[in-house]
């Protein structure tokens, strides 16, 4: 702000101190409020960036999860096959053994034969004597077949060959399970992460405003502070004219120097540290 024009008036120079005093004190006042504001802000900006770090390390830690069960999924997987093929392998070989190990008559097995006569049953009309005989025949072959089974599963080799059979069934079944369970898991990791990935990136959406606006916030203070150095300076040197002013209104010399203010607008300009004895002082001329 330009210094007022040269004025020999008293009570006009001290109006236009006192002017310039208030707005001194106005730009002080409006800088140290955007300064306040600039720190709330700036605290704020902190808390968003805490909070975006957390979310960031336990996104990292979800996709560390997620890639570890995808890890036991593939391998879940392998071992399920493996326990498959082992239950196919046995299933066959226990058929073939039931096949070998089923009594024939002629060239047809005794269930082919069960099916033949329970077929000539219900299809021919037989005497009484004849039904008779064929049921007896029929109930025999049940028999017979029932005695087989018993003795084809208590064989060694079959008893054993059911027993592995059982246990591939129950690790087949328990690499199935562990499959759908770590996938699931797998699944929803991936989605906790994404969820927490779009929250990040919605945090760094509003760090950057946030920026923005603190830049701007300290910008107008900084412009604050500026005007309000002028208004010192302002004052600083309607001083020097009431100064001599008054000497002038008195009969003294108006050419003696003011008196100087132990260089305190220079400390002020400089940055240095004041006193509220010293704006005291200042204001009070």
């Amino acid at each position: 702000m330009e210094p007022p024009p040269p004025s020999n008036d008293v009570d006009e120079l001290e109006k236009r101190r006192a002017e310039a005093n208030a707005r001194a004190d106005a730009h002080r006042a409006r800088r140290d409020t955007l300064n306040t504001e600039v720190r709330t802000l700036m605290d704020q900006r902190g808390a968003v960036i805490r909070e975006m770090r957390d979310k960031s390390d336990e996104a990292w830690a979800r996709r560390n999860e997620r890639d570890g069960l995808n890890d036991a999924v593939r391998e879940a997987k392998k071992n399920r096959e493996e326990w498959n093929q082992k239950v196919g392998h046995l299933t066959e070989k226990l058929h073939e053994k039931r096949k070998a190990a089923d009594v024939k008559k002629g060239n047809v097995s005794l269930w082919r034969l069960l099916k033949d006569l329970e077929f000539k049953h219900m299809t021919s009309s037989l005497s009484k004597e004849a039904e008779e005989r064929l049921i007896a025949e029929m109930q025999r072959i049940q028999r017979e077949i029932k005695t087989q089974e018993e003795r084809f599963r208590k064989d060694p080799e079959i008893l054993a060959l059911t027993k592995e059979l059982e246990e591939a069934r129950t690790l087949a079944e328990k690499y199935h399970k562990e499959v759908e369970e770590s996938a699931l898991a797998a699944q929803k990791n991936h989605e906790e992460m994404g969820k927490l990935y779009e929250a990040v990136d919605g945090m760094r959406r509003q760090l950057d405003e946030m920026q923005v606006k603190i830049t701007a916030v300290k910008n107008a203070s900084d412009e604050e502070h500026k005007l309000h150095i002028a208004a010192i300076e302002e004052v600083r040197d309607i001083e020097k004219l009431l100064f001599a002013a008054k000497r002038k209104a008195a009969g003294e010399s108006a050419t003696e120097e003011a008196p100087k203010e132990d260089d305190l607008f220079a400390r002020i300009k400089k940055g240095g540290k004041i006193s509220t004895e010293d704006l005291l002082a200042l204001q009070k001329g």
